[in-house]
């Protein structure tokens, strides 16, 4: 039986589900799951896929990254020992690159406990694959809370937020009520309305408007926040979304690098929403850890992604136009430069993270 039929026979045998609810068991059914399937099934990230990311799109990206975190081990003294961790790893590109720029500090390396974030089994079979043969070896963890403390923590994370659940909320003329996941009067899914008390916001968005509130979300900044209050240490949080608070309904499916219902095929294409940052930030500096935030072209830019770009064009002049091209994807404002934000955070009073300092 495919996972759409089991959730319409859950259903009809208990009730709607909320959005977050759905996203979770689209997402990550141990069976049919998008990031849980057998491996038959497994993700396929890049062009052939069913979407790509920053580190599938240059090397740029992961390289910067990489002196960004040998950058910022050194703001927090060189420590002899620190936990470097990347929370959904994805295919294993972003650490490769990182860990390939990172050799121009040895001790950087040395010191370096690797530990990768990852539920899929899947997926840490190609991370596995990628990272053979490189130094430090990487281990891996289902939870942040699974990588050991007691020393700092360098993580980044590049599209981790937007994969986490949501619920929405929608304002009418009565008052608030929340989109479930039903069954329409043909029997298949379909979206509905359950009214609800008012969510805790401020001030009321207009009839219409759509809410999303992200408790998983939260919850990450909120632990990573007492992480880096704990033990030290600096990170980074890139994804698509907002860094205001606002309204909307951002949740899409992606297959093929084409957008279709999301009520479509569950477990078959990708499920994501906006990150919510603001949410984020709030909840990690509850929790004693300081943040900042730029648009991913202006952190790209601090970081001297152009001087990259030309100096790799120089040495291969008939990849030019290819360096050219990635370097507008990753920072051109109608591609991946506004919508993308780099959040980082840390523990005061520490040094700010490199590309914050006057954020």
């Amino acid at each position: 039986m495919s996972l759409k039929d089991r959730l319409k026979a859950q259903i009809a045998a208990e009730g709607p589900l909320t959005v977050a609810q759905y996203m979770t068991a689209c997402l990550h059914d141990p069976q049919d799951g998008y990031y849980a399937a057998r491996p038959a099934r497994r993700p396929v990230l890049g062009e052939d896929g069913d979407f790509i990311t920053a580190p599938l799109v240059s090397q740029m990206f992961g390289e910067l990254i990489g002196l960004w975190a040998v950058e910022a081990w050194s703001r927090l003294g060189r420590p002899a020992r620190f936990r470097l961790v990347e929370a959904g790893p994805g295919d294993g590109t972003l650490m490769s690159d990182l860990l390939r720029a990172a050799r121009l500090a040895p001790d950087f390396l040395a010191a370096a406990d690797l530990w990768l974030i990852e539920t899929s089994a899947p997926l840490r079979a190609r991370q596995a694959q990628a990272l053979a043969g490189l130094a430090p070896s990487p281990r891996w963890a289902d939870g942040l809370g699974e990588v050991p403390g007691g020393a700092p923590l360098i993580l980044v994370a590049n599209e981790l937020l937007d994969c986490l659940p949501v619920r929405q909320f929608v304002r009418d003329a009565g008052g608030w009520a929340e989109r479930m996941v039903g069954l329409g009067p043909d029997g298949e899914l379909a979206f509905g309305l359950r009214k609800v008390p008012a969510p805790r916001i401020g001030a009321a968005p207009p009839v219409g408007a759509v809410l999303e509130i992200s408790a998983a979300q939260a919850a990450f900044g909120a632990e990573l926040g007492a992480r880096l209050a704990a033990d030290g240490g600096a990170a980074l949080l890139i994804d698509y979304g907002r860094d205001q608070p606002d309204v909307g309904d951002t949740l899409q499916a992606l297959r093929r690098h084409r957008k279709e219902s999301p009520l479509a095929s569950p477990g078959e294409a990708d499920l994501t929403v906006h990150a919510d940052f603001p949410a984020v930030r709030a909840a990690a500096e509850a929790a004693g850890a300081a943040s900042a935030i730029l648009a991913q072209a202006g952190f790209l830019e601090r970081l001297g992604v152009r001087q990259r770009a030309e100096a790799l064009a120089r040495a291969r002049p008939d990849r030019a136009a290819t360096v050219a091209r990635q370097l507008a994807r990753l920072t051109e404002a109608d591609q991946m430069g506004v919508l993308f934000k780099v959040a980082a955070f840390w523990s005061p009073p520490a040094a700010v993270p490199p590309a914050f300092e006057d954020v």
